[in-house]
């Protein structure tokens, strides 16, 4: 099952998108309307992700005329 949210904000600095999951860097800017924080946390819904055995690939541009981000949960075939 895959599930993509995606957005059409101010996108992800390729240096932010590389320390996204990293618990010691502080990932934080102003929103596309100034508000603030970054949201909900990816890191724990990555390990949420991971702890099922999925996978989350996060992909932005913050570039003129292309921003926005995806991010895309991969999860597991759950059988009974």
């Amino acid at each position: 099952c895959t599930l993509s949210v995606i957005d059409q904000g101010i996108g992800i600095p390729p240096q932010m998108l590389n320390q996204l999951f990293d618990l010691n860097k502080k990932n934080s800017r102003p929103g596309t309307f100034g508000e603030t924080g970054t949201g909900f946390g990816i890191h724990i819904v990555k390990s949420y992700v991971d702890s099922y055995g999925g996978e989350i690939l996060v992909s932005s541009s913050d570039q003129s005329g292309s921003s926005g981000t995806t991010v895309k949960l991969i999860l597991k075939e759950y059988k009974k």
